[in-house]
C-alpha cells in the first residue's frame, strides 16, 4: 500500500471513532506497504486519556513484530500527532510519520 492507501485505512478508523461518539482520529501503522497496526480514538469507552488513535496503533503493531522498535515502520494519522502521540513515535523509533492535516491546537 502506498501513502494514498494507508491514508485512507486511517480514515477508516477515524469513522469508526466517530460512530463510537470518540474523537475521529484515525491512525495506521505499516511495514513495507503491510497494516501491522490500527487504532481510533477511544478515550471515551475505555475511560483512558491515553488512548489516542496513534498509541493504539503503536502498540498493535509493537505486539506483531515482537518488538517495540518500528525504524522500518510508517505511522499515517488524520491528524497531526498531539506531544503525547509525537512522543510514543518518537519513543518506538518510527521511521516515518504522515498527517493528514495539521493540528493547530495540539501539534
Amino acid at each position: 500500500m502506498n501513502d494514498h492507501q494507508l491514508m485512507t485505512a486511517a480514515l477508516e478508523q477515524a469513522q469508526k471513532a466517530l460512530a463510537a461518539g470518540e474523537v475521529p482520529i484515525g491512525a495506521v501503522v505499516a511495514v513495507d506497504g503491510e497494516i501491522i497496526g490500527t487504532g481510533h480514538n477511544e478515550r471515551q469507552a475505555s475511560n483512558d486519556p491515553t488512548a489516542h488513535a496513534e498509541v493504539l496503533a503503536l502498540r498493535q503493531a509493537a505486539q506483531h513484530q515482537g518488538d517495540w522498535r518500528l525504524a522500518d515502520a510508517i505511522l499515517v494519522v488524520t491528524l497531526e500527532p498531539c506531544p503525547m502521540c509525537a512522543g510514543a513515535a518518537w519513543a518506538s523509533r518510527i521511521g516515518r510519520v504522515v498527517f493528514g492535516a495539521a493540528n493547530m491546537e495540539a501539534g
